[in-house]
């Protein structure tokens, strides 16, 4: 099996959230706890299954590929780590039955070969209803299945679901005079339950995976700030070994779409087109 990084690679993931997530501290406070306990625990009952939500260029992506590279060499790249997405391997709803077939025997087919395993599932919201369920005998907690010993993997399910409810409501923190410091995952659980699990819309409608409290962390992603989106701009610059120059900072963050419409407190894109528009400005 893999190289997997041990503490090591739970303490320098944990500085690297610190360091390169910007304004997520429930998702680094989330993200740390579930893995450092999956992995400090020499035989799980069960897969670690986590399930990031948050509207787009808020960080799922990126805390996906941050984390399985601490735990594979190689990162996204590695042979032991799979993405899914919806419109590029399951885009015709007519074939699902045949879709269905071929990512069980794939999950099978590469658990057999390597138990710590990862499996990230993008944009679950596109997903069609019942294609996840055949995934159900893989997070449980059964020994065994089809002969293969599962526990050791990493499911991570991706959505922009429930996006929309969690910026209402930080919206709502915000006007309430609450830091997103404040913001508690039972502020925000219930409501994303709601707004995705029983979303007739969601690659989770009607799902096992939820009817058998199959996940394990629901990962709230906030809304960015002004000063995020300029924290995000400025290790843009230093990515591509750019001069940091505060009015470029200035004028990208400035470029970028603000809601609600009278106060202007969120990035509508997060950080998503903040590289792409770096050139403009320079």
């Amino acid at each position: 099996s893999p190289p997997r990084a041990g503490h090591a690679g739970s303490c320098s993931l944990e500085y690297d959230l610190a360091v390169n997530l910007v304004g997520q501290p429930l998702v680094r406070q989330q993200v740390m706890k579930g893995v450092r306990e999956f992995l400090e625990n020499r035989n799980p009952v069960k897969p670690l299954v986590m399930s990031f939500h948050g509207s787009t260029g808020t960080g799922k992506t990126y805390v996906s590929s941050m984390l399985v590279h601490y735990l594979f060499q190689g990162g996204l790249r590695s042979p032991y780590v799979h993405q899914f997405s919806p419109i590029v391997h399951f885009p015709h709803a007519e074939q699902i039955e045949q879709y269905k077939e071929s990512l069980k025997s794939w999950i099978q087919g590469n658990l057999t070969n390597c138990g710590r395993s990862a499996f990230l599932f993008d944009e679950m919201d596109k997903m069609h209803p019942g294609l996840i369920d055949v995934i159900i005998p893989f997070l449980g907690p059964s020994w065994v299945v089809y002969g293969t010993n599962y526990r050791k993997a990493i499911f991570i399910f991706i959505s922009n679901a429930g996006g929309e409810l969690i910026n209402e409501m930080t919206l709502d923190l915000w006007r309430a005079r609450r830091d997103r410091e404040e913001i508690s995952l039972q502020d925000l659980e219930p409501a994303i339950s709601r707004a995705v699990f029983e979303n007739p819309q969601s690659g989770f409608w009607q799902s096992g995976i939820i009817n058998e409290h199959l996940i394990d962390i629901v990962v709230p992603f906030l809304p960015l700030k002004h000063h995020h989106v300029k924290q995000c701009v400025t290790s843009e610059l230093i990515q591509q070994g750019l001069e940091v120059r505060p009015d470029v900072v200035q004028e990208v963050a400035d470029s970028i779409l603000y809601f609600p419409e009278e106060e202007k407190i969120f990035s509508s894109t997060g950080c998503k087109t903040v590289a792409s528009r770096i050139s403009f400005f320079l």
